[in-house]
């Protein structure tokens, strides 16, 4: 199947050779020349404009956005709209509101554009081998793509979740519960650095991460970032909230449902610009390991 990627950063080109590795043709498009440079090492086509781009491909267009929620994907869609035809696919796979996402399905079938709206988790390492897919959005579309969608997933990792705004619904929800799980390790760790006893945390995540209940790739990750970093003296503990906790919360409050530790992590973010401490060192550190996401050095 020939897919118009557009967004190449670090989930993008991870996904591109993800599908490549897969069968499927990638035509990749990013306003940054560079990372159309970088994609074409990995012997990935891209374009230099998405009218280019959408005219490579044969057959039913297939387009799969990786990009920041907001303008860059509102506006992207908005061209999208003027190029393609009934029938098409549009796939929006990044971090978006649910409630942009019903908005914009609307808008697409206007023209008679199918539209999905996938939640993708896993990390950089996810995009490259195996995501994570929560898919909302039309059942035809999906069934069109359920194939490749699996095919580029971890085994059980693909779900179809139902109506338009259900798949980054989901997504939203999964990355507010991640902030109350980040949290929670990076509290005990900051105990454990705080206590009288001498303890080694790289072998603590270790011991942790065989047989306990709270094992899991997290800790695998804080094990990783202990034994590179054994007091994670290379982080500052400033660590940025991304939108869909704060997004989580919200809609908690419209419905009623309390959600007291995904709010609190929340808060605690926003603390972490405030206090340098222990266990926003850590939180920065799994955010980094996971993620590729950026982090404050220290001086």
């Amino acid at each position: 199947m020939d897919v118009a990627l557009i967004g190449l950063g670090k989930m993008g080109a991870n996904l591109a050779l993800n599908l490549r590795d897969h069968g499927h043709r990638v035509v990749g498009f990013d306003l940054n020349n560079d990372a159309r440079k970088q994609l074409q090492k990995e012997d990935i086509e891209t374009c230099s404009t998405i009218e280019d781009q959408l005219h490579s491909l044969k057959g039913k267009k297939v387009v799969w956005m990786m990009l920041p929620s907001g303008t860059p994907t509102e506006d992207t869609i908005n061209i999208l709209l003027e190029k393609l035809s009934s029938g098409d696919i549009l796939i929006e796979a990044g971090n978006s509101n649910f409630k942009d996402s019903i908005r914009r399905a609307k808008k697409v079938h206007e023209k008679g554009i199918c539209y999905l709206d996938v939640g993708t988790s896993g990390g950089i390492s996810g995009a490259r081998n195996g995501a994570c897919l929560m898919i909302g959005g039309d059942k035809e579309a999906y069934d069109y793509m359920e194939q490749v969608f699996k095919a580029i997933s971890v085994e059980k990792g693909c779900l179809y979740a139902g109506k338009s705004g259900s798949g980054h619904f989901m997504k939203m929800v999964h990355n507010g519960i991640e902030y109350g799980m980040m949290q929670a390790i990076g509290e005990g760790f900051h105990l454990m650095q705080e206590s009288e006893f001498e303890y080694d945390l790289e072998k603590v995540a270790e011991n942790w991460n065989h047989g306990s209940v709270i094992r899991g790739w997290l800790m695998e990750i804080m094990q990783d970032k202990f034994t590179d970093s054994p007091c994670l003296e290379k982080y500052q503990g400033i660590v940025e909230a991304s939108g869909e906790a704060k997004w989580t919360v919200e809609t908690a409050l419209e419905m009623e449902v309390p959600t007291p530790v995904i709010a609190l992590s929340l808060m605690m973010r926003n603390r972490s610009k405030e206090d340098d401490s222990f266990s926003c060192k850590v939180v920065a550190a799994l955010r980094n390991g996971f993620g590729g996401h950026a982090y404050v050095e220290t001086k």
